[in-house]
């Protein structure tokens, strides 16, 4: 028989079992509550199954070659471009299931196994969020709070927005959105972004270690940054390795080897200012912005070019355009090295400028001035006075300025005045030069300057400068036209006047010739080859001026040109985008094409929201065409660009062949072409083409007083054709590209002679056609 005090006992301990029972149901009713309220939406708004489907992102606008690579994207702060798992190395899905969830291919969203093991070891045994949860953390609600309450809550919503991802997607999907939303550093929104960064490569060619070090850095990329902590980040990705051998996707051996070796980053940084076609990049924003101002959505909304993740398809092919950026890059410093020679202060008081006295600098200076960005700034912005202005630009202040060091575009820290430093860009030569398909139209490579964070004038389109010689081959064209002469047609060489008032012309106009030669008898292609200025004005004196001006307007030149007689040497101002696009009619058998650089826009769903149409239009005959394009290639034959043939480089002085003409071209296929030269060597241009390519480069300072004293550097075929030789050089290597070296196609009814090897190509004595530095090219 039980004691009293031993009923008591059992009393009191069925006490605590009700107890227990009482709290822990409450306990699980108290926590089912809390699921149920925050699914409810009673502790801040949950995502319904829409948003799960399409949760908002901000996605970059991706510029996308003709070959399929990446130029750049458009983004304010996230460059983010999302990329299937199928395009996910499979080194990168091992290397996070090992490190970040080992169980993830086992769980519906909560590792049960892995949340007790974390709540009776107070996480000193590894955290217990899943990549799901992670995944729903970031995409929906972001970093916890400090209070411990909020971050109960938080956990709640997460583990329930955890189920519901498992419940709409796939483990495969789940991972690549996993991937494409981590912010990893240095711009690299996303894995695509970041891979592209860190090491130049697609997420699917990421080998073991090159994938350890990303997932390593899902920890914190803030602290594990590669760039700021390269020690630190390998210590991470080491920790991977570990990982992945510990769950036997990768042998000890493979670990121990990887883990010995460096982080081996390939950095591409990835800005606006960056990367390859920025100039390009800078012309398209501005058609893109027009675009979507003329293109609403369907519901009446704007396109968002930097968060809307569309894509544009270009015509600008990668590996061309490397060749063109390449070209500028290897000629431009020789050139500017020279410049710099001839224009010590020693030398020219006044340089970098020329032909100036000291007011007219002050007042180019001054001009430049207001019409500067910082002008602008402290003017509207911070509504300083004209004076406040003016004195800051006298006051040395630390600066970063552009310099060419070693042969390679570089920044220099120093102390300059903004005034000083205008002047110290001023004396910089620049570039332009584009290149595109004459039959499609398609854009290949676009060049603006020699460096667009220091110089981001584009000189491609945006910029126009005055043409030279290049100009010609219009007015012979319009003379083969009108009077169906033939190149072999001879022309008296001798000094030649239009009178005052024919063609409303104000004065007699009586052009020179280059070095003042003249004498005899020249064919045209000898005359166009040499550019003889007197048989340019003959011809049109012949045609009239409005008749050259019709006809280069209806091959794609839209600035203003006046129907005057001077304009046959090439006085109007012409972009180099036109003047491609003028010059491909002749290599496209008379048909005009209009330059394409966009040929498709999708949305980031792959809907086609503008596809473009070809602008053509038949301008002159094949036969004018062809006969045009056998007058041109007489330039590369004889004329002033016979030196793209290797010949006659030993007659040069040492330092002009290293300069510009040492390059070994020696081209042996059909090319024609036509240099140019303005007045007191402003501006040089070469423009060249083989059947199927047409390219156009100027070479010139900002301002036309910055030029070489004399035609010995500073002629077209000094300063722009090599750009055009290395450049050709660089695409015929590359057998990929199918660059023609076949003849230009001739028309089947041609009528016109073009055979002038029986007739006299040479004048008299003093013929220029020796290819000599001190030749001049007007």
């Amino acid at each position: 028989m039980a004691t009293k005090k031993q009923t008591t006992t059992v009393q009191d301990f069925s006490k605590y079992i009700r107890w227990f029972w009482m709290v822990f149901l409450g306990g699980i009713l108290a926590l089912l509550l809390l699921f149920m309220l925050a699914s409810w939406g009673a502790f801040g708004e949950m995502p319904d199954h829409t948003v799960l489907e399409n949760p908002k992102t901000n996605l970059a606008t991706e510029i996308i070659s003709s070959d399929g690579k990446t130029l750049g994207k458009f983004y304010f702060n996230d460059n983010r471009t999302p990329v299937g798992y199928d395009d996910l190395s499979p080194f990168l899905v091992d290397a996070l299931i090992a490190t970040e969830d080992a169980r993830f291919k086992k769980h519906s969203g909560i590792d049960a196994r892995g949340t007790l093991r974390a709540v009776f070891k107070l996480g000193s045994g590894g955290g217990a969020s899943t990549i799901s949860q992670q995944l729903a953390k970031q995409l929906f609600h972001g970093e916890g709070s400090e209070n411990i309450i909020e971050r109960i809550l938080q956990k709640a919503k997460e583990w329930i927005i955890a189920i519901r991802l498992e419940r709409q997607y796939t483990k495969e999907e789940i991972i690549a959105q996993y991937f494409n939303i981590y912010d990893f550093g240095n711009n690299g929104d996303g894995i695509r972004s970041a891979s592209s960064i860190y090491f130049d490569k697609e997420p699917i060619d990421l080998d073991i270690k090159e994938a350890a070090m990303l997932v390593g850095m899902f920890k914190n990329s803030s602290l594990y940054n590669p760039r700021r902590n390269p020690e630190g980040v390998k210590n991470r990705r080491d920790v991977v390795l570990y990982q992945m051998e510990k769950y036997d996707f990768i042998n000890e051996t493979i670990k121990d080897s990887l883990q010995k070796t460096d982080l081996d980053l390939n950095y591409t940084p990835q800005s606006h200012r960056d990367g390859i076609a920025t100039y390009f990049r800078g012309y398209l924003d501005g058609f893109m912005k027009k675009w979507i101002k003329d293109n609403p959505k369907l519901d009446g909304t704007k396109w968002n070019l930097y968060n809307d993740g569309l894509k544009i398809y270009t015509t600008i092919d990668s590996r061309m355009q490397k060749y063109a950026e390449d070209a500028v890059q290897q000629h431009m410093p020789r050139l500017q090295a020279e410049f710099f020679v001839q224009n010590t202060p020693k030398r020219n008081p006044t340089a970098p400028f020329l032909d100036l006295e000291q007011s007219e600098i002050n007042d180019l200076l001054n001009r430049s001035m207001k019409q500067s960005e910082r002008w602008r700034h402290m003017k509207y912005d911070l509504k300083k006075s004209d004076k406040e202005i003016k004195d800051s630009f006298n006051k040395p202040s630390q600066m970063s300025v552009f310099a060419w060091k070693d042969g390679k575009a570089s920044e220099i820290d120093t102390i300059m005045k903004p005034i000083d430093s205008m002047r110290y860009y001023k004396s910089f030569l620049r570039t332009g030069m584009m290149s595109m398909d004459p039959q499609t139209g398609h854009v290949k490579a676009w060049v603006g300057g020699i460096n667009y964070r220091h110089f981001q004038y584009d000189m491609v389109k945006q910029g126009k400068r005055q043409i030279g010689s290049t100009f010609k081959p219009f007015v012979y064209t319009a003379a083969i036209d009108q009077l169906h002469l033939s190149p072999c047609d001879k022309f008296p060489d001798t000094p030649f006047c239009i009178e005052a008032g024919k063609f409303g012309n104000p004065e007699e106009w009586c052009p020179k010739n280059a070095g003042g030669s003249y004498g005899g008898q020249r064919t045209l292609k000898n005359a166009l080859a040499n550019s003889v200025n007197t048989i340019t004005a003959r011809l049109i004196d012949k045609v009239g001026p409005q008749t050259v001006v019709d006809l280069a307007t209806k091959l794609g030149i839209e600035s203003e040109m006046l129907p005057v007689p001077s304009i046959a040497l090439g006085t109007p101002d012409i972009s180099v985008y036109e003047m491609v696009g003028a010059y491909s009619s002749f290599a496209n058998q008379g048909v005009y094409t209009k330059p394409v650089m966009v040929t498709n826009i999708e949305d980031k769903n792959g809907t086609i929201l503008y596809q473009f149409k070809p602008e053509t239009r038949d301008v002159i005959s094949e036969e004018t065409a062809y006969v045009t394009v056998k007058l041109m290639e007489g330039v590369t034959q004889t004329g002033s660009g016979v030196r793209l043939r290797g010949k006659g480089a030993d007659s040069y002085r040492a330092d002009y062949r290293e300069i510009v003409t040492g390059y070994p071209y020696e081209f042996t296929n059909p090319i024609a072409g036509k240099t140019g030269t303005t007045q007191n060597q402003s501006d040089g241009w070469f423009m060249g083409m083989v059947p199927n390519l047409v390219t156009g480069v100027w070479v010139g300072g900002e301002e036309r007083a910055t030029h070489f004293a004399s035609i010995t550097y500073g002629q077209g075929a000094a300063m722009a054709l090599p750009i055009w030789g290395l450049y050709m050089k660089s695409c015929y290597a590359d057998e990929e590209l199918n660059i023609s070296k076949e003849d230009f196609v001739a028309p089947g009814n041609l009528s016109i002679n073009i055979d002038c090897s029986e007739e006299a190509n040479t004048a008299t004595d003093n013929d220029s056609e020796k290819d000599t530095p001190d030749d001049l090219d007007f």
